[in-house]
C-alpha cells in the first residue's frame, strides 16, 4: 500500500511539474520564436532562451517519469496497453527534445547573425524559418497529437479498473479525444494551434491533468481496485 501511495504522489507531482515547465518554457521562448526581429532578439535574450530550453528538458523528464511510474500500476489491468503507453510517452519526449534542439540551434544561428554583422540576411532568414518550422511541428505532434494518444490509454485503464473516480477517467478520455482532433485540425490548417479554438480544445485535457494530479497527491489510487487487480494478476490460468 505504501508503495502505491508513493507512486501516486510521484505521478501527481510530475503532472504538475510538466504543466508548469511547459508553460514557462513557451513564455521564455518568446524573443526567439515570436519576435519578428528574432535573429537579433534571440542573441540579446540568450540566457532567457536557454532557461526556456531547461524548462522543456524538465518537461521531458516529467513525461518519461509519469509513464515509468504508472507502468507497474497500469500493467495490473492490461500489460499491453501499459507498455504502449510507455512507448508513446517516450516518443512524445523524443519529439519535445527535437523541438528543444531546434530552438537552441536557432539561438546559435542568432548569435552567428549578430557576430557577422547581419551579412547575408536572406540566408540566415531562410535557415531561421526552417528551424522555427521544426519547432512548430514538434510543438504540434508532442503536446497535442501524442498527448491525445497517451491520455486516452491511461484514462481508459483508469475507467475500466476504477483506480480513480469515473468522472476523472471520463474527463481524461474526453480531453484526449478533443486534443487529438485539435491536432488534426491544426495539421490541416483549419485554425492555428495558438488560437481561441486551440485553447478551447485543450482545456479539458489540461483540466484532467491538473485535477488528476491533485487527486493523486491527496487521495492516491483506489486501494481496493488495486487489490482486486493484483488478485486477478496472480490467479492461476
Amino acid at each position: 500500500m505504501n508503495s502505491n501511495k508513493k507512486a501516486a504522489k510521484i505521478v501527481g507531482v510530475l503532472f504538475l511539474l510538466a504543466a508548469v515547465t511547459a508553460v514557462i518554457g513557451l513564455i521564455l521562448y518568446n524573443p526567439i520564436l515570436k519576435d519578428s526581429d528574432y535573429l537579433i532578439k534571440g542573441s540579446e535574450h540568450a540566457n532567457q532562451v536557454i532557461l526556456g530550453a531547461v524548462m522543456e528538458l524538465i518537461l521531458v523528464v516529467s513525461v518519461i517519469g509519469t509513464a515509468t511510474t504508472m507502468f507497474p500500476i497500469l500493467r495490473k489491468y492490461n500489460e499491453t496497453i501499459a507498455l504502449w503507453h510507455v512507448c508513446f510517452r517516450f516518443l512524445e519526449a523524443i519529439i519535445i527534445t527535437v523541438g528543444v534542439i531546434s530552438v537552441l540551434s536557432l539561438l546559435t544561428l542568432s548569435r552567428e547573425f549578430v557576430a557577422l554583422g547581419s551579412i547575408d540576411t536572406s540566408s540566415f532568414q531562410a535557415s531561421g524559418t526552417v528551424l522555427k518550422a521544426v519547432h512548430d511541428w514538434t510543438f504540434l505532434l508532442g503536446p497535442l497529437f501524442m498527448l491525445g494518444i497517451n491520455t486516452m490509454m491511461y484514462s481508459y485503464i483508469f475507467y475500466k479498473s476504477k483506480l480513480v473516480p469515473r468522472f476523472l477517467s471520463i474527463l481524461g478520455m474526453t480531453g484526449a479525444t478533443l486534443v487529438f482532433i485539435c491536432a488534426l485540425l491544426v495539421m490541416f490548417g483549419v485554425f492555428p494551434q495558438i488560437s481561441f479554438w486551440g485553447a478551447i480544445f485543450a482545456i479539458p485535457v489540461a483540466a484532467n491533468e491538473m485535477i488528476l494530479a491533485v487527486w493523486l497527491l491527496i487521495k492516491g489510487f483506489n486501494e481496493s481496485a488495486l487489490a482486486s487487480l493484483s488478485a486477478n494478476m496472480h490467479k492461476p490460468n
